[in-house]
């Protein structure tokens, strides 16, 4: 992953040093020597805090499990990202997320830099008292390091409201008299939270497609014709039909982008397939997404996976193998589930021509330059999936003004902001011949550099 991150960076770059407008005053050898530092200063992480806690067990036995927590870059602001509760967490993955946390915040105008964290432990292995613990001593091995000014975590795969509530709860006992409420966002309402947060991910990531989709190709129809590049030959192709649509992932962001789908008043959706952990539910006249959404309420957020499941609760669905979902002849592919669910080798079968990422990085780059290739418009996770971070943002500054938004507001803010970010990104998009992810790196890079050298930090 980290030779990946340097390609983000060195390939941006490239595509910059190309525009004498970009960075105007360096020239010559003070321009190579800028690169360069920009280069080296993106492509790695400020600082790297990793610590083992130290975690007593119910049945009496003492365990050590590894956390981490990474400050990538605070060119913009406090280190902001997730805490990650998941098996598979290491400190390669969570270097790789704080880059592109780095990333969205500068695309979307966020006055945040790019942080994220990580506890490797399977949460359903562990009692609520036990991970009530594990939250509290996360908090207390990195309290240096966080604050509402310093690093300001939220919730991530594994973690929620429920978890920062009690790390905010730890926080403030740790540094009593200080400023507590922006140390931590997606909290509860009554803690302090945001009306919208729960929803604003899933949200947003609908948001980017519907957006592309109907309102920017409405208004630049004419214009998408005669430009004829490859992408915009695919979205007004996708956009004259009804879109069949597989969502992979039925947690806070799959579940919530099927619904706006489900009920989506713009363009004729049918959501015919969802996946979890267990199983693919299909059902090639639409799925019942609300539901299925009642029925995860009640399931420990599972999907039904046996017919008696399904006939009990009265869904239409075919069982598949998990995995399946992603092969399925549909239009559009929304990923909400992990990173690398696209790739090598199944890439040739991937039938959808538009792909958003509601996940962190469920394509790699090969599968993405295969597919883009091929004219699939694929919409990336820090352009698609911002919507969490935009509402955190909203909260942190809800609770340092002690004055708070209604869902609508949250909800109007949150697609303003989204809004603005596809009106700059995608006429670049469809004007030449990258990719949209390349377009939103390089738009990235670009805001990052140009603030890094005014700064004087190149030298």
């Amino acid at each position: 992953m980290h030779y990946q991150t340097k390609t983000i960076v060195q390939q941006s770059l490239d595509a910059l040093s190309e525009n004498q407008a970009f960075l105007i005053d360096l020239k010559g050898e003070e321009r190579n020597r800028a690169f360069s530092s920009l280069a080296s200063i993106l492509s790695t992480p400020n600082k790297v805090h990793k610590s083992f806690l130290r975690m007593p067990l119910e049945n009496g036995k003492v365990v050590r499990i590894p956390s981490f927590r990474v400050h990538h870059n605070d060119t913009f602001g406090p280190y902001k990202g997730g805490i990650r509760f998941h098996e598979s967490v290491n400190e390669e993955e969570v270097i790789n997320l704080a880059f592109l946390m780095t990333l969205k915040n500068s695309l979307h105008n966020i006055p945040f830099g790019g942080g994220k964290g990580g506890i490797v432990i399977d949460p359903r292995e562990y009692s609520l008292k036990e991970l009530n613990i594990i939250s509290r001593k996360y908090v207390q091995y990195f309290a240096d390091v966080i604050g509402p000014d310093k690093d300001i975590p939220a919730p991530d795969l594994g973690s929620s409201e429920r978890e920062m509530d009690w790390m905010m709860a730890e926080y403030k006992s740790i540094k009593p008299g200080q400023p507590y409420r922006g140390s931590f966002t997606g909290k509860s309402v009554v803690n302090g939270g945001s009306l919208g947060r729960r929803e604003a991910t899933g949200k947003g990531v609908y948001f980017s497609f519907r957006y592309m989709l109907h309102d920017f190709l409405t208004n630049q129809k004419d214009w998408l014709i005669k430009n004829d590049t490859i992408y915009a030959k695919t979205a007004i192709e996708e956009a004259k039909h009804p879109l069949k649509i597989a969502v992979q992932g039925f947690g806070n962001v799959g579940s919530v982008a099927a619904l706006e789908a489900h009920s989506c008043k713009y363009l004729q959706n049918k959501v015919v397939a969802v996946s979890d952990r267990n199983v693919t539910l299909h059902n090639e006249d639409g799925l019942d997404i609300l539901g299925l959404v009642k029925f995860i309420a009640g399931n420990e957020n599972d999907l039904p996976s046996t017919n008696e499941q399904l006939e009990k609760s009265g869904i239409k669905a075919t069982i598949l193998d998990r995995d399946n979902l992603l092969t399925l002849n549909v239009d559009v592919l929304i990923l909400a589930a992990l990173e690398d669910q696209i790739h090598r080798k199944n890439m040739e079968q991937i039938k959808a021509k538009i792909i958003v990422e509601g996940a962190n990085a469920p394509t790699t780059a090969e599968a993405d330059k295969y597919l883009s290739e091929k004219g699939v418009i694929i919409i990336p996770d820090i352009l698609a999936n911002a919507g969490g971070v935009i509402v955190s943002y909203f909260e942190w500054l809800q609770g340092r003004k002690t004055q708070f938004y209604n869902e609508k507001e949250v909800f109007d803010m949150l697609y303003l902001q989204m809004k603005e970010t596809m009106d700059t990104i995608l006429p670049k998009f469809f004007g030449d011949s990258f990719p949209l992810r390349q377009n939103c790196y390089i738009h990235s890079v670009m805001k990052l550099s140009v603030v890094l050298y005014k700064q004087g930090k190149l030298y």
